[in-house]
């Protein structure tokens, strides 16, 4: 019995120990959460006004054109996936690969057809281990990055799109909705479409001089926008990974207190047998003499 006891008050510590650690890493996830929702609003207005310039050129009142404005038809697809580097994130990875697999299944008859980029250790074990095309790969990214961390494979992505090396390229990774619900999405980056304006964005389209040229201002702005982009995703999908470690840290600390609390419990109804034990035994002596 008193073995028992000393083993239920080990395991009780044991989940005590565990407890403060997932508390600790739950505090720690919501700060990084609140501050990569911050980088990625801040990121949007860059993006939004690079979108309005280029709406502005190639608003379909002009002939002017470019090759990643063009639809042109699909042999080849490059997919940018984006996952964690750690673990402890719950269904974070695995949700998203599953859905990966699966649109992969769905529109490809054969690994010929795509091809994949990947940001994340997690990614990049998981699909190199399955034998997936993966023919770029970036890992060890900072928690706070920054767009020099993945301009190189984002440039990549972007040149192999604009040298016809495949003809569409998808944005691949969790959306951040709110700290509860994080929904994986496959995005067509590239070709880009630009809306339609209206009368009075036209009208302002007319007072807006580009110098040397809107094909030139175009042809520049364009690879800069899918880049950015890409950061935006990035920095959502950051988000996102913070959001689900937050969520998985927060339910691992609910399991050890409903695991303690049982466990407390059963240490008192062992002790209360043994109380009882002990005073069945002085009782029993008391009565032989």
């Amino acid at each position: 019995m008193a073995n028992s006891m000393r083993d239920i008050k080990r395991r009780i510590r044991s989940f005590e120990k565990t407890k403060q650690i997932t508390k600790a890493m739950e505090m720690v996830a919501a700060s990084y959460l609140r501050r990569a929702q911050e980088r990625a609003q801040a990121a949007r207005p860059y993006a939004d006004k690079l979108r309005e310039v280029i709406l502005h050129i190639a608003d379909g009142t002009s002939d002017i054109t470019h090759p990643m404005l063009e639809k042109r038809e699909v042999n080849r697809t490059g997919y940018l996936v984006i996952t964690s580097d750690r673990g402890l994130a719950g269904g974070y990875n695995s949700n998203l690969l599953r859905m990966l697999e699966k649109t992969l299944e769905e529109r490809h008859a054969s690994k010929e057809e795509y091809v994949i980029f990947v940001i994340g250790r997690k990614g990049v074990e998981y699909l190199t281990r399955r034998n997936y095309p993966v023919i770029d790969q970036m890992v060890g990214l900072s928690d706070r990055p920054v767009f020099a961390d993945i301009k190189p494979i984002a440039r990549k992505a972007v040149n192999y799109y604009a040298e016809e090396k495949f003809d569409e390229l998808y944005l691949v990774y969790n959306k951040f909705i709110n700290p509860i619900i994080q929904r994986p999405t496959a995005q067509r980056l590239l070709p880009l479409e630009p809306e339609k304006m209206d009368a009075s964005s036209t009208q302002d389209h007319r007072m807006i001089e580009f110098e040397p040229s809107e094909k030139e201002v175009l042809a520049q702005i364009l690879p800069r926008y899918a880049e950015t982009l890409i950061f935006s995703a990035f920095l959502d999908a950051k988000a996102s990974e913070f959001a689900a470690k937050m969520t998985a840290m927060g339910n691992a600390t609910e399991n050890a207190n409903e695991l303690i609390e049982k466990l407390r419990l059963q240490f008192n109804r062992a002790r209360q047998a043994a109380i009882t034990q002990e005073i069945a035994e002085v009782v029993g002596g008391a009565n032989a003499i």
